[in-house]
């Protein structure tokens, strides 16, 4: 081997290790994240039982659909078009798209509060909650992102680490309290601590003026990525409601419960996929015809792990620790341990391809695959529903998710074929 080769191998090998480490601080970040939710699910199942927990769902599913708006508007163009950028192009990036992020925060829990106040009761108290909180949720969330794109993982894990420790004295103060407001706003008030120490990480601060030009200037990303996104948690949310409506509050608990088990990971998965992104987009400019080939790997992988906490779960919960995990919840929610876990397999493989398609900045073929996959799942899930409750409707989704998969990849290679035959200069996403 001469002397050349073996510089390529090094160079190569140096390569390897720094994505190796920059995907694990991600995946790091994504564990913290996804054990904070899970702890606050349990808690709050725990605490509240099976309908009141329904609830809590409810407004859980609500903040699923408007952070994703936030990140369709605001940190997706970022992760797209400033991932590895010159720090001085990533600064005032990051103060536009934070400062975007931020003004969906105040603009949807001014909606959510009033929404709350005009329905009353139970359900209105708990859209109160959620109205307040999301300001500092949705800050944090658009912190992490511009870590993520600045090639910084570690920093969005230090972050996450901090919302979870602050949690620790909000929740305990809830607990004296129980109900689903007070928890709301625990859960909220450790991401305003998280918020602050984004701030304190970046030395940014929002630039609410240049809200106006981030949208302008990445409209052609933002409003598919925007469409795309709320198709997706809104799918998830049209579920909720419909099996709420179909067969009762407490199947939404009973579903929520099942996710809970299999929370964790599906935070890891969802979360990894966005972490590589940026290395997809190495893979990219190095050669295109190996982006299937990444994206392959990284929902094989995902879906192995899958499958294995899923027989994980089989195997060692049993009715004393599944009660001792989710109260009453475990009763019915063990049933879901299956079809959540199928659901998840497939979701694996989704993501390698949607990782793909982003990195590519294919937002119309991403959208549309998003498009046909959110109508699957609500089909899937409340034709379910109305054949079999909470299991069915379980069922239903794991169906749904495997047909959507095959959409997915099937766009990727389209998207993929394009790219190496339309030249640079007249490419569009």
């Amino acid at each position: 081997m001469t002397t050349g080769q073996h510089r390529a191998v090094r160079r190569k090998h140096a390569g390897l290790k720094a994505m190796a480490g920059r995907l694990s601080w991600g995946l790091g970040d994504q564990a913290v994240s996804s054990l904070t939710n899970f702890a606050i699910g349990v808690f709050v199942a725990r605490e509240l039982g099976v309908t009141a927990f329904g609830l809590f769902s409810l407004a859980w599913v609500t903040y699923g659909v408007l952070i994703n708006i936030s990140r369709g508007l605001a940190t997706d163009p970022l992760m797209v078009r400033f991932s590895h950028v010159d720090v001085d192009v990533w600064r005032p990036a990051v103060a536009r798209a934070s400062a975007t992020a931020l003004v969906v925060g105040l603009l949807a829990g001014a909606v959510s509060v009033v929404f709350g106040i005009a329905t009353g009761g139970t359900f209105g108290s708990a859209f109160i909650g959620l109205g307040v909180i999301l300001p500092a949720l949705l800050l944090q969330d658009s912190w992490r992102f511009g870590f993520f794109a600045a090639g910084e993982p570690r920093k969005a894990f230090l972050n996450d680490v901090v919302w979870g420790v602050a949690m620790i004295p909000t929740m305990l103060l809830a607990k004296l309290h129980p109900t689903v407001v007070t928890f709301l706003l625990a859960w909220g008030g450790g991401a305003a601590v998280a918020a602050v120490y984004g701030y304190a990480q970046t030395r940014l601060r929002p630039s609410l003026i240049g809200v106006k030009a981030w949208l302008r200037d990445h409209r052609d990303l933002g409003t598919r990525y925007l469409v795309e996104n709320v198709s997706n948690s809104s799918g998830s949310q049209i579920r909720m409601y419909g099996l709420g409506a179909i067969a009762g509050v407490a199947a939404v608990g009973t579903v929520r419960g099942g996710e809970l088990l299999l929370g964790p990971f599906v935070a890891v998965l969802m979360g990894l996929a966005f972490v590589a992104v940026p290395e997809a987009a190495r893979v990219v400019k190095r050669d295109v015809r190996k982006l299937p080939r990444f994206g392959l790997y990284l929902g094989g992988a995902q879906a192995f792990a899958a499958l294995l906490w899923g027989t994980a779960l089989l195997l060692v919960l049993n009715d004393r620790l599944g009660e001792f995990v989710l109260g009453d919840v475990w009763h019915t929610a063990k049933a879901m341990i299956i079809p959540a876990t199928l659901s998840v397999f497939n979701a694996s493989f989704i993501g390698g391809a949607a990782t793909g398609l982003r990195a590519l900045g294919a937002a119309r073929r991403s959208m549309r695959c998003q498009l046909i996959a959110s109508a699957l799942y609500v089909a899937g899930g409340l034709i379910g529903a109305a054949l079999g409750g909470a299991v069915g409707s379980g069922w239903g989704v794991a169906t749904a998710t495997f047909t959507a998969a095959f959409v997915w990849w099937s766009q990727l290679h389209l998207a993929v074929r394009a790219h190496t035959r339309t030249p640079q200069e007249t490419r569009t996403p």
